[in-house]
């Protein structure tokens, strides 16, 4: 251990610099409270998004490599603000109309539109729950409406009353200035109407300390009396996520770009409650395949759920760990890209150095734990398998891996036998769509009856790399410069793709004898007249 601990006291890998920043923060000693605390948000205002599982995942990176560096014990909060008022309705659920009677209520009292548990908020609560557990973190949920409630806040909540004047200080300015109609009407209080139960956005009329009590207008002007405690109020959410550093004594928070001026104000509200905000890190924003930034009430991009269709949860850790401060666009083209690049990277790890497995994304996302890899195949190259192939099912690639590795079997290699089964999905609901097949011209024509009439007479073997070197050999003989142009040539012919795999490992994989049938079908033009016909 103290060999890890030398070495990740001096790596440059992201989830170690953030580490280093918080063991800083105890520099003098370790937390009264005993433990550091990581915490996330979640505002189940619509269903939770892929989004959502980055904050955790890369926080629970950050956690682990705290770890490595630091005795200190840690936990992790996953925190819903499922006590906020429901603003508008999301685009992406059932029962629109009723939801929208259910508007200012909190999440918590909004019917469910799906009819599955006893409030919007606590079926979104399950979805992230659900979702997380299956990944295997190891954190403690948290929901703003029992915290609220249950009394938990109270003492923070009294001291928010006592600091009013100095929190409006702080958030006026923030407000459009003092022509703004929110400047007039804001308060850090928002009470729950003791008739309606709607979450109201109402000026604070008075503040009675002694009695830890706000005075606010109802809509129909009538003046109420309610305690700032036991989840009579809820506070505007800057102010709550400042409160909640202070009365939690939160470590380490993630947050995405946009919100940097949230944090902010909220770092100085945590200071004015006599908080210590945490070490802050944000990210860069998620985009669609449109380079729009994500959202969960209009639902575009991809969903968790999606993922998880078409590839393993340690892709989806793998794509989160890369440049969090570089924005990426996050649709399904991605996938493919990143479950090869997971998997170089665990082929990699065994024989790696300290300093490089410590730069390595799989030590973090399986905090050091890193299994082997057993896909002997790309997932790129089973795609490819599945379009020439037709494939309907996975036992079908099946039948061509074994032949091209014989000591494969989906018992030995669930990774591979999983990712079979990823790629038929992936393929019918992607590649085939977009196949775009075409006749060879002249040129091209002669280079591939040469490559056909040289795999006829091929007796070498299953070689990928010699076989590698024979498709070189024929595209340099025909004049082909660059070399891309003839494989984008076979690439576009054969697979109706631009792109493709190495070429000598697919007929190593898919078979000499039946390229050679691949090549010639092409050849008579039974390929373009096949996509065209939608077979």
């Amino acid at each position: 251990m103290p060999d890890i601990r030398d070495a990740a006291m001096n790596s440059k890998a992201w989830p170690f610099q953030e580490a280093r920043r918080i063991l800083k923060r105890y520099e003098a000693g370790p937390p009264t409270k005993g433990y550091v605390l990581f915490e996330t948000g979640y505002g189940p205002s619509g269903l939770p998004h892929i989004g959502t599982f980055g904050e955790v995942a890369r926080t629970t990176m950050v956690r682990r490599a705290f770890e490595v560096l630091s005795d200190i014990p840690t936990r992790l909060i996953c925190f819903s603000d499922d006590m906020d008022g429901l603003r508008k309705v999301p685009s992406n659920v059932p029962n629109p109309e009723q939801m929208a009677e259910d508007l200012h209520l909190p999440l918590t009292k909004v019917r469910d539109p799906f009819g599955t548990h006893e409030s919007f908020g606590a079926h979104n609560n399950a979805r992230l729950r659900a979702f997380l557990d299956r990944f295997g973190f190891d954190y403690e949920f948290a929901s703003s409406t029992e915290y609220y409630t249950s009394g938990k806040f109270d003492a923070a909540l009294l001291t928010v009353l006592e600091r009013f004047d100095e929190i409006m200080e702080i958030m006026l300015p923030s407000l459009g200035g003092v022509e703004s109609e929110r400047v007039n009407t804001y308060s850090p209080f928002l009470p729950v109407s003791p008739r309606t139960g709607k979450v109201l956005q109402v000026p604070t009329l008075e503040r009675n300390l002694d009695k830890g009590t706000i005075v606010y207008e109802e809509p129909d002007g009538e003046k109420v009396e309610v305690p700032v405690t036991g989840g009579h109020v809820k506070l505007q959410w800057k102010p709550d996520w400042g409160m909640r550093w202070a009365a939690l004594g939160v470590d380490y928070e993630m947050y995405g770009k946009d919100l940097i001026p949230s944090a902010e104000l909220s770092s100085k509200i945590c200071a004015a409650l006599g908080g210590r905000p945490p070490e802050l890190y944000n990210y860069e924003l998620f985009l669609d395949e449109n380079a729009t930034k994500i959202s969960k009430s209009k639902g575009n991009g991809l969903s968790m759920e999606d993922w998880l269709r078409y590839a393993s949860p340690e892709s989806l850790s793998y794509f989160m760990y890369l440049k969090p401060k570089t924005a990426k666009r996050l649709y399904f083209d991605v996938i493919p890209k990143a479950v090869d690049e997971y998997n170089q990277q665990l082929r990699a790890y065994p024989d790696q150095d300290i300093d490089k497995r410590l730069a390595n994304p799989v030590f973090h996302i399986h905090g050091g734990e890193v299994p082997e890899s057993r896909m002997v195949v790309p997932f790129s190259m089973l795609l490819n398998l599945a379009s020439v192939s037709a494939a309907e099912d996975k036992d079908r690639l099946w039948g061509f891996i074994r032949r091209y590795a014989p000591e494969a079997s989906a018992e030995n290699n669930p990774d591979l036998d999983a990712a079979a089964e990823f790629a038929v999905r992936y393929f019918h609901d992607f590649v085939a769509p977009t196949r775009s097949f075409r006749a060879p011209d002249a040129r091209e024509r002669a280079a591939m009856e040469d490559l056909a009439a040289q795999l006829r007479a091929w007796d070498v073997g299953l070689d990928a790399e010699a076989l590698q070197s024979v498709v070189f050999a024929v595209g340099k003989a025909h004049g082909f410069e660059p070399l891309r142009d003839w494989f984008r040539a076979l690439y576009e012919v054969l697979l109706g793709a631009s792109q493709g795999p190495r070429f000598g490992g697919f007929i190593a994989l898919y078979g000499v004898e039946e390229t050679a049938d691949l090549i010639e079908r092409a050849l008579a033009g039974e390929l373009v007249m096949e996509s065209q016909a939608g077979v």
